[in-house]
């Protein structure tokens, strides 16, 4: 055998042997992991920037999710908050106004990126994807919705060997939210009263249906 009949030989031994997910472009990385991915589980850092350019925000805290519609979200820097979507409702507590806000959870489903991660097929259904290139180490899919009504004007979807790492979202006053996901556990058992939410006693509750 030649040399180059040996370096071509190892060169395709070496691909065999990586995993799809390195030839696979974000797009299908993203649906891999919708398709495979049932429920979801990771810690997140979370940086939001103004239009005006004023000093970023910055956050960090848990997530989990089920599908279809249910999720956990909850903020223990730099003040505790919790988003619980139940499959029908949003709920958000701010513990330390004690108050609850209660949404529905199909007209809430685009402003979170909570619940863009638990929808079935909304990202498809929703927005126009495409290839987003790789930066940071990433590979971005790049999905603009369809529709002029949602929270958002953009949403990039970051992917490394199809495990999601990250995402940044633009909404429509300009502020963008950028999201980077660690210890990203795929299809953990997760407690299902971890979406269950009672609103605390003497709590403010404000609802959707109130205002109807």
């Amino acid at each position: 055998m030649t040399m180059t009949s040996l370096i071509r030989s190892g060169i395709a031994a070496v691909a065999l042997a990586l995993p799809l997910s390195v030839f696979a472009g974000a797009i299908d990385q993203l649906r891999t992991f919708v398709e495979s991915t049932q429920s979801g589980r990771a810690t997140f850092d979370q940086q939001v920037t103004a239009k005006s350019g004023r000093k970023p925000q910055n956050a960090s805290g848990t997530m989990a999710f089920s599908r279809p519609g249910k999720f956990r979200w909850t903020y223990d820097k730099p003040y505790y908050q919790l988003l619980v979507g139940d499959g029908e409702k949003l709920w958000v507590h701010d513990r330390d106004l004690n108050q609850v806000t209660v949404k529905t959870l199909g007209d809430a489903l685009a402003s979170t990126p909570a619940a863009l991660l638990a929808g079935r097929n909304e990202l498809e259904k929703n927005f126009d994807l495409s290839e987003g290139g790789s930066e940071d180490g990433l590979d971005w899919v790049d999905a603009k919705p369809k529709a002029n009504e949602g929270g958002f004007e953009a949403v990039r979807i970051g992917f490394k060997d199809g495990l999601l790492r990250g995402m940044v979202l633009r909404d429509s006053f300009g502020q963008t939210t950028k999201l980077r996901f660690t210890s990203f556990e795929r299809n953990p058992a997760i407690d299902p009263a971890q979406f269950r939410f009672t609103p605390p006693a003497g709590a403010d509750v404000i609802s959707d249906d109130a205002k109807k």
